[in-house]
């Protein structure tokens, strides 16, 4: 309770609680509203702390599956921080610009972005030494373009198991998009949106940065957790299997050591059974006695 608590506190500290004017809002945000205040709409951080909570629990359950979650953020306010958080946890990010069809035609992306890794390449390696310095500058320039709306997903090979996107209003192509692919959503839902449009959402401030930062950093710990949680496991699973295989060697070393010791007895054996079944056995003549006894 204490955390809640202390929890609630900050987001009321960062803002989180207000939402947009009364006449710009979404019926369907009515249940997360606390109050009216001066023609404001005063979110319910009670309802803020369940949603957050939710939101980061199934977000760490995807990190430990080893799922990817893509960030998408492309408000001026959130882009460096969205940005900041998702490099720490290595998810891809946009923060640039969406370009439609990043995810519905995600094949024809993923060109672009081995292209811009190409010229990268090239660029450094020195295959383009013998072209013209301003031929070199283009080059440069059409990477750095690339670069800065595709930097973010150019690690990422297939499509994202879950999209959290800072403002469901402002990335409702992005959101259309996941919804079509069946993406997982997550979202922050100021009061000028409807929740129903995402799988999970967090009511919340998504205008102001210090309510961005604190929402995103909060879902950016619990996906730490997360892969924290699939390194334990891995590493784990990757003892047992040596343990295993130890084990199994040793067992297998003790039963040959056995059926060699059996071969021996057999072989002892046999050679006395056939001594004493068989009578005395022909005695070898050397051959410097035959040659002895026939001169």
């Amino acid at each position: 309770m204490e955390n809640n608590t202390s929890l609630q506190q900050q987001l009321l500290e960062a803002g989180v609680h207000f939402g947009h004017l009364k006449k710009k809002w979404n019926p369907k945000m009515l249940p997360y509203i606390f109050a009216e205040k001066k023609g404001i709409h005063i979110i319910d951080l009670n309802k803020t702390v369940e949603g957050l909570q939710e939101t980061a629990a199934a977000m760490k359950q995807l990190a430990r599956s080893g799922k990817k979650i893509m960030f998408v953020a492309t408000k001026k306010q959130a882009k460096e921080i969205v940005t900041e958080c998702a490099q720490k946890v290595n998810m891809p990010y946009v923060t640039d610009r969406w370009l439609g069809g990043m995810l519905t035609n995600f094949n024809t992306v993923r060109k672009s972005v081995k292209k811009m890794q190409s010229i990268e390449k090239m660029l450094n390696d020195g295959t383009f030494d013998s072209i013209t310095k301003k031929e070199r500058l283009q080059l440069s320039r059409d990477k750095d373009k690339m670069e800065k709306v595709l930097g973010g997903i150019a690690n990422m090979s297939r499509i994202p198991a879950a999209l959290f996107l800072v403002d469901i209003g402002h990335e409702h192509i992005a959101l259309a998009e996941a919804k079509r692919l069946g993406i997982t959503t997550f979202g922050v839902v100021d009061t000028n949106c409807d929740p129903n449009k995402v799988d999970y959402f967090i009511p919340g401030n998504d205008d102001a940065t210090k309510s961005i930062a604190i929402i995103t950093e909060y879902i950016t710990a619990a996906i730490a957790e997360g892969l924290a949680e699939r390194q334990v496991e891995k590493e784990e699973e990757e003892t047992e299997e040596v343990t295993d295989q130890a084990s199994k060697f040793d067992v297998g070393e003790e039963g040959g050591r056995e059926r060699g010791g059996r071969g021996g007895a057999n072989r002892g054996g046999g050679g006395r059974g056939n001594t004493g079944g068989g009578g005395a056995p022909k005695r070898r003549v050397p051959s410097t006695q035959k040659r002895t006894s026939n001169r």
